[in-house]
């Protein structure tokens, strides 16, 4: 089945939104130092407001994103949250003091979060079910993309402007969210969303006209019409009916799952602090941070990997073989450190636990979640999940530096307790996790509603 042209360039543009997200979250590492210094702030001060005000905006970005995704539509979000880019970009690149910097990088955080939940829920409304897996997952390639072209960008910059090196940094993202802004205003509204929300059929038609000229899209109106007329889904919708209601709790608890497993397994305690490990393993300084450029390709090529294999081999399978990728992986690191083992097998077997992520959890995730809440409830159901996601981020971003600490700089028991959460994710992958691979979103709500 042939994808048109239209479908693509929403998908790809829709996505974009995950590498503005990639390139906000990195690209703060090269303003790291420098704004400490200029404004003297304390480094409790620094970590806990100026640098983490940007978590705290995701955190309340992502929780609350589903509202205007279903008020005002899927479109009409993504091009809020390009403005919410922007302005962050400029306003932080031009900030005088630490508060109008912390200020506008909670903007910035605010639209991370709400991305999160309006391009994934966007991508799986207008993908047909056999392509749905890898259009999806070109966010999680986006956020990844971001994330290595933050990281070069910061590096070409370096000091070539000399104290205000750091103001460029950040400031250049302003050009891929204008890029972003423009783009986003010529894509079609979600046609479920227009029949969902709008009881508007005729729009709907027309965005499946614009998205699949070829036709095949009025299967889609097709199924949405007579899913509605049998299960009262837009009667759930005038009603109000529950997102925590009985009638999800199957969705909700695999939603759950998925964020907190993808948390505990470790992944942002190695992204953000790779250097750190590396250099408590005993790679000299230069070695580590050449590492960290290491673990953003690794985790770029094995996002590909996950691209063409996600509707090939299913969400389940990448899961499975991830899980039992960390479960190798983190347990050798942590031996490592125990015994003081060389630091290569530490550098090795963290580029295994990165690829293992990039095509388990890191191509699953946002996938996933996409696809198990029913029509009238997915923007909420994709906010609670990416949610619990950033909250569970947020506290081990902040706490793990005090373990750390408490371990004397010997991470070898929290990467043996990341070992044993994978082991609980693979009981959750092979007793739990249901496949969606190839089910339209209409035939997924019925099946996960009746367990």
């Amino acid at each position: 089945m042939k994808t048109s042209n239209t479908l693509l360039f929403a998908s790809v543009v829709a996505a974009l939104a995950g590498f503005l997200f990639g390139f906000d979250t990195a690209v703060i590492s090269g303003a790291d130092k420098p704004i400490q210094l200029l404004w003297n702030t304390s480094p409790l001060f620094h970590g806990t407001f100026i640098i983490s005000m940007a978590l705290w905006g995701t955190v309340i970005g992502a929780l609350a994103g589903g509202i205007p995704c279903d008020r005002y539509g899927r479109k009409n979000t993504l091009i809020a949250i390009g403005v919410l880019y922007l302005v962050s970009a400029l306003g932080s690149a031009l900030a005088i003091d630490p508060y109008m910097f912390s200020f506008f990088r909670f903007i910035g955080g605010l639209g991370v979060g709400a991305s999160s939940v309006a391009a994934p829920t966007y991508i799986s409304e207008i993908a047909p079910a056999a392509r749905r897996g890898r259009l999806v997952i070109l966010y999680q390639f986006m956020i990844v993309l971001g994330i290595l072209v933050a990281f070069i960008s910061n590096w070409a910059v370096g000091d070539s402007f000399g104290d205000v090196s750091w103001r460029w940094m950040l400031g250049l993202e302003s050009a891929p969210a204008l890029v972003y802004l423009i783009m986003v205003l010529g894509i079609p509204n979600s046609p479920r969303w227009l029949a969902v929300y709008k009881r508007d059929y005729q729009a709907t038609e027309d965005c499946l006209d614009i998205l699949d000229p070829l036709g095949e899209g009025i299967y889609l109106l097709a199924g949405i019409e007579e899913y509605e007329a049998g299960s009262g889904s837009l009667d759930s919708v005038s009603s109000g009916d529950s997102f925590f209601s009985g009638r999800y709790k199957f969705s909700i608890l695999l939603a759950f799952l998925v964020a907190f497993f993808n948390q505990v397994s470790g992944i942002n305690f190695v992204i953000y602090y790779a250097p750190r490990i590396f250099e408590s393993a005993g790679l000299a300084s230069s070695t580590a941070l050449l590492s960290s450029v290491g673990i953003g390709l690794v985790n770029l090529v094995f996002t590909m990997l996950g691209i063409y294999l996600i509707d090939r081999a299913g969400r389940k399978q990448l899961m499975l073989y991830g899980s039992i990728g960390y479960i190798v992986t983190l347990s050798v690191v942590s031996w490592a450190f125990y015994t003081g083992a060389s630091g290569t097998i530490v550098l090795l077997f963290l580029f295994g636990f990165i690829a293992s992520h990039a095509i388990g959890q890191g191509a699953v995730i946002w996938v996933f979640i996409s696809e198990i809440f029913p029509n009238h409830i997915r923007a909420s159901g994709q906010s609670f999940g990416t949610g619990v996601h950033w909250v569970f981020a947020a506290f081990i971003t902040l706490f793990i530096l005090f373990f750390m600490e408490l371990l004397g700089d010997n991470p070898a028991p929290l990467f043996a307790f990341f070992a044993g959460m994978m082991v609980l994710q693979l009981v959750f992958v092979l007793r739990i996790m249901p496949e969606t691979k190839g089910k339209t979103l209409e035939e997924l709500e019925l099946e996960l509603i009746r367990l």
